[in-house]
């Protein structure tokens, strides 16, 4: 029998760089359905849900493969369509594809939010540690700097982007090592399992991946 488990973008779908890797852990009778927020819209509409001065910023994914910066409040409602959409089309259960925070969707299924799933896996292991978090955009610095404050001994915060230059990550990489990070957070849903990899073999130090843990968590729900 084949599960259907509903996956909502803040971005685009498909989500052909984070569906597949999860696919990977859930194996062949989980069946991923998509929808995105921003799916049917032109880029002059999603330029208008730029964020501004005091907004909750959120980096995602394009079907074209760029990347966008919108605020939060704007796409809320467009979500909660898609969580609709997904429920009558026979999903059993709802994964948000980003690390952002949400507030509480309507919806007669579990949601998982990997913000508050990484969040407090990370608070299990990371305590007493020196705790580096890589995020996508310097707009979102303070944001991790408060969503994180209290996990681990110290915190530190990098910017680099999953959708842009590897070498910013590289550079983010380079300075967490430098600064002795213990444990290493990847802020963001776009982040691979080879920048996972790659990040752990030039810092030493275990890193966190979100779209992993989403689907390991999915998996144990699902089991």
């Amino acid at each position: 029998m084949v599960r259907k488990v509903g996956a909502i973008t803040i971005g685009q779908s498909p989500r052909v760089d984070v569906v597949p890797e999860m696919k990977e852990i859930l194996g062949e009778n989980i069946e991923i359905i998509e929808g995105g927020a921003l799916d049917g819209l032109t880029r002059e509409e999603i330029a208008a849900l730029a964020p501004g001065p005091g907004d909750y910023v959120l980096v995602t994914r394009l079907r074209d493969g760029s990347s966008v910066k919108i605020a939060e409040r704007h796409i809320i409602p467009r979500m909660q369509a898609q969580i609709d959409r997904l429920v009558a089309e026979g999903a059993e259960m709802i994964a948000l594809l980003c690390t952002g925070e949400f507030p509480n969707f309507s919806c007669p299924r579990l949601i998982l939010k990997p913000q508050v799933i990484l969040y407090h896996f990370t608070s299990g292991v990371a305590t007493g540690r020196r705790l580096g978090v890589i995020v996508p955009d310097k707009g979102q610095v303070e944001q991790a700097k408060i969503r994180w404050a209290g996990v681990g001994e110290v915190l530190k915060v990098e910017v680099a982007s999953p959708y842009g230059p590897k070498e910013e990550i590289w550079r983010a990489a380079s300075s967490l090592k430098e600064w002795q990070a213990e444990v290493i957070v990847l802020d963001c849903i776009g982040f691979n399992v080879q920048m996972k990899r790659e990040v752990h073999q030039h810092t030493s130090a275990p890193v966190i991946l979100p779209r992993t843990v989403l689907a390991r968590t999915l998996q144990e729900l699902l089991s």
